[in-house]
């Protein structure tokens, strides 16, 4: 399929067939779990909490002794000890004796529920008691969160906060997860300049570089090299030979047309690629090239800013979600009630810049042309606009893909 135009659904076939999900792993600290794809099983080693303890702050007592408590007929108890959290109390409750208890400590030998302070006179030798509370009532087990054996998280699922509380909570200070997919971005063309040089007669700063690598890292990527060449074929075909073993992929941006400067056709026959396809039938960014490269992706994206970010998410986020295992980098559409008008004509599938909220979607003001990128400012959406679309009303229904 190297020399035909392709629908986007083949295009992204054909990449996804090239791709397997990753199975090397690495261990990494909690602080660094989130967006992370667990690697193995978690049990647990111990139960949580490891011992009885007290959900209040109150006094640890027999349920016997106070089984006829009242405002009008307190009891009294013999206050034997205090407990707070963290600490250990070696005394037994016994008949006729209590012991003052803060949230969290260990309930002490013979107690089986535990008095909140409120309903007591706060007495600190002798105590009095005005409320009935039953046997095991205001009491945590041992093992209330969970028991020692049990599966608490499962191989290939997505990390977050709370998994990284509850590995906490296991006294783990690492975890064993897939490794991230590696990607180099690389922007080409001899008109670019990255920002802090001089802006010279003829050139624009690279914004490319910053867009790609930006979104990239958002998607919890790790993009291992970055650069930025001219328009020659030598020094780009050099720079991914010296890439290819630390990525996975390597994204490139311009020279992918067929002007006299679109050298990234000559790079792929240089390096002996195997060429995929080149031109989606797409717009913007329809003379996409893809080839493959001694076991990793070389994805040449449009130079124009607006077409290398759509097509970093048409073609290649699907590609990292399926390396990654992070569902929620597969593409994602919803439908949605136009507020806008688009009046071009619609030859191959377009795609426009939007902001979708509430099943409604709306068009920023500007142009959507392909090498404007100001008017994607705020943007959250892409509206699908089939081949054969005549044009967008107001209160039509449309696709989006959600960023």
């Amino acid at each position: 399929m190297a020399g035909q135009i392709l629908r986007l659904e083949q295009a992204q076939s054909l990449l996804l067939d090239r791709v397997k999900k990753i199975e090397e792993t690495e261990a990494i600290p909690l602080w660094d779990v989130e967006g992370r794809v667990l690697a193995e099983d978690i049990f647990a080693g111990h139960d949580q909490p490891p011992f009885p303890r007290s959900p209040l702050d109150g006094y640890a007592v027999r349920s016997e002794d106070i089984a006829k408590a009242s405002k009008e007929c307190p009891v009294r108890l013999t206050v034997i000890d205090e407990v707070n959290a963290g600490c250990v109390s070696r005394r037994c409750v016994t008949s006729g004796t209590a012991v003052r208890i803060m949230t969290g400590a260990p309930i002490p030998k013979g107690a089986d529920c535990v008095v909140g302070q409120e309903d007591t006179d706060y007495g600190e030798a002798v105590a009095e008691f005005y409320e009935v509370i039953g046997a095991y009532e205001n009491y945590c087990y041992a093992g209330e969160d969970y028991k020692a054996g049990t599966k608490l998280l499962s191989k290939d699922m997505a990390l977050g906060s709370v998994e990284a509380g509850i590995l906490a909570s296991l006294g783990l200070k690492q975890v064993k997860v897939y490794r991230r997919p590696r990607v180099a971005v690389l922007t080409t063309g001899d008109e670019i300049l990255l920002p802090g040089e001089t802006l010279l007669e003829g050139k624009i700063y690279d914004s490319n570089l910053y867009t790609l690598v930006t979104r990239l890292t958002t998607l919890g990527m790790n993009v291992v090299r970055t650069g930025r060449l001219g328009d020659d074929a030598k020094d780009v075909a050099a720079w991914i030979e010296e890439t290819k073993k630390q990525a996975d992929i390597i994204v490139t941006t311009g020279g992918v047309s067929v002007g006299k400067k679109d050298i990234m056709h000559d790079v792929v026959k240089r390096l002996g690629c195997e060429r995929i396809f080149w031109r989606v039938a797409v717009k913007p960014g329809m003379p996409t090239l893809c080839a493959q490269y001694q076991g990793g992706l070389l994805i040449c994206l449009s130079g124009n800013p607006f077409g290398a970010a759509v097509n970093l998410e048409l073609l290649v986020r699907p590609l990292l979600g399926k390396m990654s295992q992070k569902k929620e980098l597969m593409l994602k559409r919803s439908q949605a009630v136009s507020e806008s008008t688009f009046p071009k004509k619609s030859t191959v599938d377009r795609y426009v810049r939007a902001y979708y909220e509430d099943g409604k979607v709306r068009i920023p003001n500007g142009s959507n042309a392909s090498g404007i990128l100001s008017s994607m400012c705020g943007c959250n959406c892409l509206i699908e606009l089939p081949a054969g679309t005549p044009r967008l009303s107001e209160g039509d229904r449309v696709w989006v893909i959600l960023l």
